[in-house]
Parts: C-alpha cells; sequence; structure tokens
C-alpha cells in the first residue's frame, strides 16, 4: 500500500469523505465526558483475562492512545474489550426491523432483557470457533474466523440466536465482526491520513504475529448501562 492509498475504512473516518455526523454522538456518547447511559443486552465474547491477546490489545490500544488525533475519539476501557456475536435490544434503538415481532417496542429494556434470558436459557451449540484480526480501523479492528470453517460456524451461531430470539437485524447477513477500541468525536483532516493509513497497517500486522488466534471467553448474554461495562447474565459454554 502506497502513502497515497488509503483504505476504505480508513475513509469513513475522514472529514472529506464522510460529511455526515459520527453516528453515535449525542445517544452513547458526548464529545466531552465520555460516555452517556444506553441501557440495553448483547451477546459478546471478552477478551481473556490475562491472556496474551489482552496484553497485545492493550499494546495497539495504546499506539492508538499516542496519535496526534486521539483526543478526536472516546476510548473504552480495556476491561470492556469484547467481540459482539449477535446484537441486542437497545434502549435508544427502538425500530421494527431490530426489534422482536412479538413484542412492543414500548416493552421497558429490563423486561426485554428478561424475556430474551428465559429464552436463551439452557442454548447450546457444539461447533466452537477460532477469531483472528483482518485489519484495523479508526475504532479499532474487524474480526473474522480465523479459517472459513469458523466463518462458517460463527454465522451458524448468529443465525441459531436469531431463530430462537425472533428478529434478524437489517445487516444480519453482512454484519462485520468487530472490536471497540474507541468512538469518534470528529473526523480526521485529511492530513492525518496518511500517518494513519501507516499506524494501522502496522498494528493489524504486529497482532497477527503476536496473536494470530485471539482468545476470547465463550459467548455471553450480557446487560449493560452504556459502553463502560459488559454483565455476562449467560454463558454459552462450548460443547466440543
Amino acid at each position: 500500500m502506497t502513502a497515497t492509498t488509503f483504505s476504505p475504512e480508513l475513509l469513513f473516518y475522514s472529514k472529506t469523505h464522510n460529511p455526515t455526523p459520527p453516528a453515535h454522538l449525542g445517544s452513547r456518547y458526548r464529545k466531552v465526558g465520555g460516555f452517556l447511559p444506553e441501557a440495553g443486552n448483547t451477546i459478546v465474547c471478552h477478551v481473556e483475562k490475562g491472556s496474551r491477546t489482552q496484553a497485545v490489545l492493550i499494546e495497539a490500544r495504546e499506539t492508538y492512545l499516542a496519535m496526534p488525533e486521539a483526543p478526536q475519539f472516546v476510548f473504552t476501557p480495556i476491561t470492556s474489550l469484547h467481540m459482539t456475536l449477535f446484537e441486542g435490544l437497545i434502549d435508544t434503538r427502538r425500530r421494527w426491523d431490530c426489534w422482536p415481532g412479538d413484542l412492543p417496542l414500548e416493552t421497558p429494556i429490563d423486561d426485554i432483557t428478561e424475556l430474551m434470558a428465559a429464552r436463551l436459557e439452557g442454548f447450546s451449540m457444539a461447533a466452537p470457533f477460532k477469531v483472528a484480526v483482518v485489519e484495523a480501523r479508526p475504532s479499532g479492528l474487524l474480526l473474522d474466523g480465523a479459517t472459513q470453517n469458523d466463518r462458517r460456524v460463527m454465522r451458524a451461531w448468529r443465525n441459531a440466536f436469531a431463530d430462537l430470539l425472533g428478529y434478524r437485524q437489517p445487516n444480519h447477513e453482512d454484519y462485520r465482526f468487530h472490536m471497540t477500541f474507541a468512538y469518534p468525536v470528529e473526523w480526521l483532516e485529511d492530513e492525518a491520513l496518511p500517518r494513519w493509513q501507516a499506524m494501522l497497517d502496522d498494528v493489524a500486522e504486529d497482532i497477527r504475529r503476536k496473536a494470530p488466534v485471539f482468545e476470547l471467553t465463550p459467548p455471553a448474554f450480557c446487560v449493560f448501562e452504556d459502553m463502560n461495562h459488559f454483565h455476562e447474565l449467560l454463558i454459552f459454554d462450548f460443547d466440543a
């Protein structure tokens, strides 16, 4: 990749190439003061505490924090690092295209979580999966299954959850697995793009070398009040 060629992921965070304000600014987080209340639930795989993967990701996160434009992002805590396997329901996102068809849109989020937990009780899938980094982007990492079979298994998990919980969000089929380090407050200026591309390429390569397969905990149904912490309610241990 030359200095004048930028990835589509980076260009999305460019002020010149993306005139639309950051999607979650003002609802999930503020420009100053961090994250706002945004209660919901989700199914994620956390980073294994004390693992080699966690150390490598902390190192990568520090590289992001060292960038001159780091103040243009709101960073999540290290303890919240996770990969979402299946998107849950959020109090601030009540739309029929991402909501169970048999539950009223005005259902309180705590009631929704209780109903979803009851449906998920006893859920299991035999197939485990392994995860690897695809590329780095300004907000964190794009991830996917380490092998073609892992990618197939991860999609099977998503389909099983969708069938059980009764909804598929609009991006269900083409959902891109990821790990968020930070959320943008302000898009990047053109002059910052070359150094960001170089940093992102270096980070991705470094992670591939040091943590070719991520050490993640089994999927867990979690609740959250904001993006600072994801509390596990149910853990879906791999059967094999």
